[in-house]
């Protein structure tokens, strides 16, 4: 692979989401049984592997989740407990405009679909299965929402969280 290919390759990279597109970055936890809800950097809303390292730093009891919306189209859930990465992209073909979707679509060592009729929800569908949403319900919320912080304050309520992401999901400006 010469320097001409590696040259490609960043052509095709979708640019950076900027301020105005990112809707919300925000990490859950529990410490000491209580569930928190905590904003993070937006520029980790264009950086998965720094979205995971920030996760990691969580004083979680079991881990932390990552909640990143784009546009109120696509969102990724990044689930971090110990070694252990659990990930999903609501929208596979968001891989083609958002660097954090085609992160997501790489990690879990998939093609960007080239035709908007094969885009689906990819990943860990059930990574909160053990927190009661199972991975059938997970994609009919990545399927029927057309909003992207709803489908995650859906999922936020289901898994424990709802309240603390509602309230900062109205601070918010969208």
């Amino acid at each position: 692979m010469g320097l001409d290919d590696d040259l490609d390759d960043d052509d095709d990279y979708p640019d950076d989401a900027g301020e105005d597109e990112i809707d919300l970055v925000v990490a859950l936890y529990r410490e000491d049984g209580t569930p928190v809800v905590q904003s993070l950097d937006l520029d980790l809303a264009n950086d998965l592997d720094g979205l995971i390292d920030a996760l990691r730093r969580m004083p979680g009891d079991a881990g932390a989740v990552g909640m990143v919306s784009i546009e109120q189209d696509v969102f990724v859930i990044t689930r971090v407990r110990g070694r252990v990465v659990q990930l999903m992209l609501s929208d596979s073909i968001a891989g083609q405009d958002w660097p954090i979707a085609r992160d997501a679509v790489d990690y879990l060592g998939l093609d960007v679909p080239e035709d908007e009729e094969d885009s689906e929800p990819v990943g860990d569908l059930d990574l909160f299965a053990d927190a009661g949403l199972p991975e059938m319900e997970m994609e009919a919320i990545c399927e029927e929402s057309d909003d992207a912080v709803e489908a995650l304050e859906e999922v936020a309520e289901k898994i424990g969280f709802g309240t603390g992401l509602s309230r900062i999901v109205a601070t918010l400006d969208l």
